[in-house]
């Protein structure tokens, strides 16, 4: 076991190869994130990751509180989404997006009013800021969650992120869920106080009502109701965390959660995959597809092209089907290849400046674990029946060429990492 003195606020660490000590007040004692080479080695505090960041000086005030003026002088007429806490759609909040100034403004006299407004509770949320504003550089990402192959895939598209700034009033808040391909999730509250009400994989389902959906709201009544909630009163009691300002919190993967708002509170957060949970995001696709399929299946005999529209029909209600799912992969395979190579020629920083710092700093031993973790993931789709049903001539990955690309590229560099085994 490492001791590396490093007090993050966790519910649970559950990636791969880790060695953990808890403490009684649940804060990682000692942990290696990312076995083998990402190993902590400093006393560090949550605040220290975030006490150097621009927006905790520039965004907030000497007590404490948002800095509206400032704020309105970097954002102005942007415009942001916002979602009305005091309204529920399916079982979310509906948003519309306005310009930052006329958000700012409503909060405003919301604090005013005692927070409280004829307009309801409205929550800007899920600001893609970083990918508006590249050149603010408001903050870092913590190196020990750096390791993000979701957002270097979309960064390589040039198309989307999951980077998202959140900015809400005390008593606004998130209805119960679980992150998008059940990515990892961390959050650093730049100013206010957050409560997390979070239950560990599996529980979930105690939770489902009559019809197996989720309920909206855990700390509502009628979860009481045996009759809406059968199995309700076997769930666990729920994990309760207040995250202080400047602190940052991790969600592994699978973790459903509620988060209310305390104060008035501004929060950067990321969603974030790599090679200790794509796994559970290929057991997460696999189960969307499942789900198409079940509800579906009458039809299945009456259109050719069934598997098809049930690739469609994923893409459409999770964002991504088994065909992108290969362009992931092979995206990741070709940067961590392409560094290893750069890295046995002598000039990893040539290729550096192609992709990121990322590679760099994390270096060859972790891009051999990537490149291990993809040659898994890849021998699962060739065993996979739905997967071979894909017309492969319109893949960018040719499975079984990217993995003996994939081997030779571990044969050929094994002297950059330790990672290799015959």
């Amino acid at each position: 076991m490492v001791n590396t003195g490093l007090s993050i606020t966790l519910p649970r660490c559950l990636l791969s190869n880790c060695d953990v000590y808890y403490g009684s007040d649940v804060r990682l004692e000692c942990v290696c994130i990312y076995c083998p080479t990402l190993l902590a080695s400093n006393t560090i505090t949550t605040r220290r990751f975030t006490e150097e960041w621009k927006c905790r000086r520039q965004w907030v005030t000497e007590e404490g509180k948002p800095n509206f003026q400032k704020l309105l002088q970097e954002f102005d007429e942007t415009p942001v989404p916002v979602a009305n806490c005091n309204a529920k759609e399916y079982n979310a909040n509906p948003k519309q997006v306005m310009p930052f100034k006329e958000f700012i403004h409503y909060w405003k006299e919301y604090i005013q009013n005692g927070h409280s407004s004829p307009k309801g509770c409205l929550y800007l949320k899920d600001w893609h800021m970083s990918r508006d504003f590249p050149e603010h550089n408001v903050y870092t990402t913590p190196v020990f969650f750096s390791s993000d192959w979701l957002n270097e895939y979309w960064d390589t598209l040039e198309v989307d992120d999951y980077r998202f700034v959140y900015m809400g009033p005390k008593g606004s808040w998130t209805p119960f869920h679980a992150d998008v391909f059940r990515s990892y999730s961390w959050s650093a509250n730049i100013c206010g106080r957050k409560k997390w009400l979070l239950y560990p994989p599996g529980q979930e389902d105690f939770l489902r009502d009559t019809h197996g959906n989720l309920p909206y709201d855990i700390t509502s009544a009628e979860l009481r109701d045996r009759g809406l909630f059968p199995h309700s009163e076997e769930a666990c009691q729920p994990l309760e965390i207040i995250q202080e300002a400047g602190e940052i919190i991790f969600v592994p993967s699978g973790w459903h959660h509620q988060v209310y708002n305390l104060e008035d509170t501004i929060s950067i957060n990321h969603n974030w995959l790599n090679g200790c949970n794509i796994d559970i995001m290929w057991q997460f696709l696999q189960n969307e597809l499942s789900s198409v399929q079940k509800e579906i299946d009458e039809w299945r005999n009456t259109m050719d092209s069934w598997h098809q529209h049930c690739q469609v029909i994923m893409k459409a209600c999770s964002g991504i089907d088994y065909g992108e799912f290969a362009s992931f992969l092979k995206i990741i395979a070709d940067n961590r290849m392409a560094f290893l190579n750069a890295c046995s020629s002598g000039d990893p920083s040539e290729y550096s400046r192609h992709l990121s710092e990322t590679l760099t700093t994390l270096g060859p031993y972790h891009a051999a674990f990537d490149l291990q973790r993809v040659a898994h993931i890849i021998e699962c789709l060739l065993c996979n029946e739905d997967f071979k049903r894909l017309d492969h001539s319109t893949l960018t990955l040719q499975p079984e060429t990217m993995l003996q690309q994939i081997r030779d590229t571990i044969q050929s560099t094994r002297g950059q990492h330790l990672l290799y085994q015959e």
